[in-house]
C-alpha cells in the first residue's frame, strides 16, 4: 500500500530546532524519493507571549531550508509560547490547508526509509509509542493511573473504557493509551488542531481534582493527545508497527542518545543527510551537529555503549554519556 498524498510540517524556529529542521528535511529527499507533497516549515512569529523574537534566526538554515523545498509558514502563538513551546505543535496546525492529510513530525527526526509505503490510515489517527511511563507521576496515598485518565476522559464527554488495552494488568502505564508526541497525523489538520488546542487549553486553566499535584510541563500535549486521537476514532494500532519508529523513521532527541542508542543504519543515514556541501555549511554553526558528526564525538559515544546489551531505561544511556562528559543538547 502507497500512500503518497498526505502534507508533512515541522517546527522550527531560532536554536537548536532550526538546524534540526534542514537534517530532517535532506534526510527525507534522501530517502523518500516517492514523496511528492508539500513540507511545510511552521515558524512562530514575534508576539506577547515570546521574549525574545522565535523566527529562525540563522539564513545558512533558511537557505538550506528553501533548497531543500521547504514551504515556509508562519503562525501566531495566542494560547502558548516562550513559557511552553512545545505548544508551536498545537497552534502551527491551524495554519495548514485544511481537509488535506498531513503527518507531523518532531524536528530531532529522520527519515530513513520510503515515506509512502507506510499504510498510514488517514481518518484514524495515531502517534508515536516509543514512550516511557513519565506522566502521571502518582504521589503515595494519591489517585492512580485509572482515577487520574478517566477524570479526563470524563472531562470531555469520552468513553474512557474503550480507550484501555486489557491485555495489561489495572493500574500499570501502559494500559493507559499515552503516545509520544513525536509524530502525529490526521485527514484535516483544521479539525485535529482545533480540538488539540481546546483540550490542551481547557486541561491546563481547569485540571480535575485528580490531577492536582500533577505537572504539566513538558507533559501536556502528550496528556491531551490521547484523548484527541481517541475521541477522533483513532488508537494505539491504527498504524502498523515497524514503520515509523522503525525501519522509516527514527525519533533520536538528542544527538548523543542517536549515537548512543541508535541502530547502525540510522547514524548511516544522518551522516549521509549531513554531508551535501549545503547541509554541512549550515549543520555547522550548530557546536553539537559540529562536534558530533563531522568532528567524532558522535564516535566516542558510541564506544560508551555495547549495542547488544543496551541499558533499558533512557535515564541510564544519559547520565553514562553525561559521565565521560561527552553529552551536549
Amino acid at each position: 500500500m502507497v500512500t503518497k498524498d498526505f502534507n508533512i510540517v515541522i517546527v522550527a524556529q531560532a536554536g537548536r530546532l532550526q538546524y534540526e529542521a534542514v537534517l530532517f528535511l535532506s534526510s527525507l529527499r534522501q530517502n523518500s524519493p516517492l514523496f511528492k507533497g508539500k513540507v511545510f516549515v511552521a515558524e512562530p512569529i514575534q508576539g506577547p507571549l515570546w521574549q525574545k523574537d522565535p523566527k529562525i534566526s540563522s539564513e545558512g538554515c533558511r537557505e538550506a531550508l528553501h533548497h531543500l523545498g521547504a514551504t515556509f509558514i508562519s503562525f501566531e502563538n495566542k494560547h502558548f509560547g516562550g513559557y511552553y513551546p512545545y505548544g508551536n505543535k498545537i497552534e502551527c496546525l491551524k495554519e495548514l490547508p485544511p481537509n488535506e492529510p498531513f503527518v507531523f513530525f518532531d524536528t530531532d527526526t529522520l527519515i530513513c526509509g520510503e515515506l509512502c509505503e507506510v499504510p498510514f490510515d488517514f481518518a484514524r489517527p495515531s502517534a508515536s509509542l516509543r514512550r516511557e511511563g513519565t506522566w502521571p507521576v502518582l504521589e503515595l496515598y494519591g489517585p492512580g493511573y485509572t482515577e487520574i485518565w478517566k477524570s479526563l476522559y470524563d472531562m470531555f464527554g469520552l468513553d474512557f473504557e474503550s480507550s484501555l488495552d486489557l491485555s495489561y494488568p489495572d493500574e500499570y502505564w501502559k494500559r493507559y493509551l499515552y503516545f509520544n508526541a513525536g509524530f502525529f497525523y490526521y485527514k484535516c489538520p483544521k479539525i485535529f488542531g482545533n480540538r488539540l488546542t481546546e483540550f490542551a487549553v481547557k486541561i491546563r486553566d481547569d485540571r480535575p481534582e485528580a490531577l492536582r499535584l500533577q505537572s504539566f510541563d513538558p507533559w501536556l500535549d502528550q496528556v491531551t493527545l490521547p484523548l484527541v486521537i481517541h475521541s477522533l476514532n483513532g488508537s494505539a494500532d491504527a498504524l502498523p508497527s515497524g514503520y515509523l519508529d522503525g525501519i522509516t523513521s527514527c525519533h533520536y532527541r538528542y544527538s548523543p542518545l542517536l549515537y548512543g542508542r541508535e541502530k547502525d543504519a540510522m547514524i548511516a543515514c544522518c551522516e549521509a543527510a549531513a554531508a551535501p556541501n549545503k547541509i554541512k555549511k549550515a549543520l555547522k554553526e550548530n557546536e553539537t551537529f559540529r562536534r558530533f558528526i563531522y568532528q567524532g564525538r558522535g564516535k566516542k559515544v558510541r564506544d560508551l555503549f555495547d549495542q547488544e546489551n543496551l541499558p533499558r531505561r533512557e535515564r541510564a544511556i544519559r547520565n553514562r554519556i553525561k559521565s565521560a562528559g561527552l553529552w551536549m543538547s
